[in-house]
């Protein structure tokens, strides 16, 4: 039941502030797993996300060196043979959905957009599995559907697309498409930012 938004109907401006809006839920994960474990460190992710809603300020445009930005974000990556608590999933998730956001950036690839969609949504599947499988035997997809995060998630991602699409490329846009991601105040997972 994977999210199907027509991304190719959105400019590379908008397709880059709809992920990095995603980002913004998915960071808190990442920030929380590595303060549990003391791996990593996420104001490098942190400052990454900063560095892209700073580009999308088209009267304030930054230069990003993609290279040193990939070469910094790959050992924030944990290794899921490392770390025995679940919480490295989600960090993965977001360092790969960072990653994925850079590489489309530097290599102009517009074919990649639903990426960062997707390892959102993913990490919310996961986390409703592990919850769900807890409590039941077998674990359906539809139950997976059904559940509250799910559901958030999928409705989150449709209003961030419609709101996005419709909005000038500018710094009031990137505001209040940030505004709208953490108005609940927790991640994609719940967690309190």
């Amino acid at each position: 039941m994977a999210i199907q938004l027509p991304f190719n109907t959105l400019s590379q401006w908008q397709n880059i502030a709809f992920s990095a809006a995603l980002l913004e839920r998915m960071l808190p994960n990442y920030a929380m797993f590595s303060e549990v474990t003391s791996f990593g460190d996420a104001k490098i992710l942190r400052n990454q996300l900063d560095l892209l809603w700073q580009w999308l300020d088209k009267n304030n445009r930054c230069k990003i060196n993609y290279s040193a930005q990939l070469t910094k974000l790959e050992p924030q990556i944990p290794d899921p043979e490392v770390f025995e608590s679940y919480g490295v999933f989600p960090a993965i998730d977001t360092c790969m959905a960072l990653m994925s956001l850079l590489q489309l950036m530097q290599d102009k690839d517009e074919q990649g957009y639903a990426n960062v969609s997707r390892l959102s949504e993913n990490t919310v599947n996961g986390f409703v599995d592990l919850e769900l499988s807890q409590e039941y035997e077998e674990v359906t997809e539809s139950q997976i559907a059904q559940h509250p995060l799910m559901q958030w998630e999928h409705d989150t991602q449709i209003e961030l697309f419609d709101f996005i699409k419709n909005q000038p490329e500018n710094k009031a846009t990137c505001v209040k498409a940030k505004a709208l991601v953490l108005e609940e105040g927790i991640s994609n997972l719940g967690i309190e930012i």
